[in-house]
């Protein structure tokens, strides 16, 4: 708990000064051989909903955290599986327990619903597309306040382009979207600038939860599915690969795990390093830096990851440049 009474201290508080003082001043940082070896660290997971990019997130903070020296670290995870009112409640709940020291918030409504309940305890985000579009920071470089963390932006306009290499003769690309999820917004923006830029024409349609997916791509006529990082549609995935391989066409995703459920390719981050890399930036605030004036930060390389499995059963040739590339062959299609 003496961490987080660190970062409350660098914000100015008064009120965690006096609880400072009662613990009797134990807010020395953890050091680099043992991390915070005897002390006493709780932190709040929020995980909006369960799917392997988001579960990979998880599991790669924690990690992370072991191997920076934290392997005694309580964590409170709790999973709203995309319920609104419960991730609302969530928050609330990290909010009222005083012994948190840092809340970790996965995926864009999670983050959202922390930052508006945690003022007093830092609020590390990950898997967000868009911080600022989600009003989370003032600023990719200078957050502002309690909150930053660590974006999932995809290059979108490079995983376009892998439907062309896969399905030259491709017009239109369909994209099934949350309407609640503001990166979902954001991701569809980027890829109609795309796309109209390469030819390709966005077809859209929007769903307000998971069991909608199936029958929102079932109604889209075109030649070639994008599926963005949207957490209800990933989520259900198999129900969209499941029209696009009766309709037999492709469907290039925004990241490598949806490619390893029966996508067909992409160019995506490594949610397991994109988690490792957000606890490197919670052992900082652990140890007193302040989250305000710690800039959002990105992986700086994407890897290409390919289902052969899927190209078989589209009659499709994956080239050998490609195969040669990628960071990840699936051969078989994870059940």
């Amino acid at each position: 708990m003496k961490l987080a009474k660190a970062f409350q201290l660098t914000a100015g508080l008064a009120a965690s000064a006096l609880v400072l003082s009662a613990c009797g001043g134990s807010e020395e940082p953890a050091d680099g051989s043992g991390g915070a070896a005897g002390e006493e660290i709780k932190i709040g997971i929020n995980q909006f909903v369960t799917h392997p990019s988001l579960d990979a997130v998880a599991e790669g903070f924690k990690a992370g955290m072991e191997a920076a020296g934290y392997e005694d670290v309580e964590y409170d995870e709790q999973n709203p599986q995309a319920d609104q009112a419960t991730n609302t409640a969530i928050a609330g709940q990290f909010a009222a327990d005083g012994d948190l020291d840092l809340a970790l918030a996965i995926a864009t409504p999670s983050a959202q619903a922390s930052a508006q309940a945690l003022s007093d305890v830092p609020v590390l985000f990950s898997a967000v597309t868009d911080p600022v579009e989600a009003k989370l920071v003032d600023s990719l470089e200078a957050p502002g306040a309690n909150v930053t963390g660590t974006s999932d932006k995809n290059p979108v306009m490079e995983q376009l382009e892998l439907i062309q290499q896969f399905a030259p003769d491709a017009e239109s690309v369909g994209i099934v979207y949350s309407s609640g999820e503001v990166n979902s917004e954001v991701q569809v923006k980027w890829a109609k600038e795309a796309a109209e830029e390469l030819g390709l024409t966005i077809e859209e349609t929007a769903i307000s939860a998971a069991s909608e997916v199936q029958q929102a791509a079932a109604s889209l006529d075109v030649d070639a599915f994008y599926v963005p990082t949207d957490n209800q549609v990933v989520s259900a995935l198999e129900g969209l690969l499941q029209v696009a391989g009766d309709k037999e066409v492709p469907v290039i995703s925004a990241d490598g795990e949806s490619v390893k459920r029966g996508a067909l390719a992409t160019y995506g981050i490594n949610y397991e390093k994109l988690g490792e890399q957000t606890a490197q930036m919670a052992v900082r605030i652990l140890e007193g830096e302040d989250p305000a004036t710690m800039p959002v930060e990105e992986l700086s390389e994407v890897e290409l990851y390919v289902n052969t499995a899927a190209a078989e059963n589209l009659g499709l040739e994956v080239p050998q440049e490609l195969l040669d590339e990628a960071a990840e062959v699936y051969e078989a299609t994870e059940e």
